[in-house]
């Protein structure tokens, strides 16, 4: 099953043309269902982190777990802060725990609180394919971390041969998120024992659209 960049994009327009006016800009999203393959076993399952080209169209909401000069380098850029006591704090109320890896897309750690993390937020993170980047406790600048996560989805393949992920939003062009759309396509495929033979369809859609079938 090849897919033809014009077929993506005639998809991608098909799905924001049948989406109904929204209150809210929608997210675009891929779903790619998976056959002949048995997640039974380790090996078949995995993890990815996907640099979409043309970024996820919108700002994505990042934390910091840190202290010291990790801490100030978010403030700089705007983004919110966890210190180590705070993060100590949750060990006693999962239900905020719970709700901030609810709220947060990606976190970025300082490297000596990672234990903690792990101990505190590992069994909210990590189902959600949300562990931290860990970063160096002197590192003085999130620029570079924080511009590459704004264009990064993570994907993960673990109980059911389907795979979703956000690829833009409406306001984007068509080509935009057809290009976005293949940089998903390539790698999950890439991650594939028999590549494209296991793809057994490809959907677009709207958050609140109806799905359109990408013609192989």
């Amino acid at each position: 099953m090849a897919f033809d960049r014009q077929k993506i994009v005639e998809a991608v327009k098909e799905a924001k043309a049948r989406a109904k006016p929204r209150n809210f800009t929608q997210t675009v999203e891929v779903a790619i269902n998976l056959k002949d393959i048995d997640l039974k076993k380790p090996e078949n399952r995995f993890k990815l982190e996907v640099v979409l080209p043309h970024g996820r169209g919108k700002k994505i909401n990042i934390a910091v777990i840190a202290d010291g000069a990790v801490a100030e380098a978010a403030k700089k850029l705007g983004l919110d802060v966890i210190s180590g006591a705070e993060l100590e704090e949750l060990a006693n109320n999962p239900r905020q725990a719970r709700k901030i890896a609810r709220k947060y897309d990606f976190f970025i750690a300082a490297a000596p609180l990672m234990p903690k993390i792990g101990r505190i937020l590992g069994r909210f993170l990590g189902p959600r394919n949300k562990m931290p980047v860990v970063v160096p406790p002197t590192l003085q600048d999130l620029t570079p971390i924080v511009e590459k996560l704004n264009k990064t989805v993570r994907i993960q393949l673990k109980n059911n041969p389907s795979i979703h992920a956000p690829v833009g939003t409406e306001t984007m062009n068509e080509e935009e998120l057809a290009e976005n759309v293949e940089a998903i396509l390539n790698a999950v495929i890439g991650k594939l024992e028999r590549g494209e033979s296991q793809v057994k369809s490809v959907y677009v859609k709207t958050t609140m659209g109806p799905a359109v079938k990408i013609e192989g």
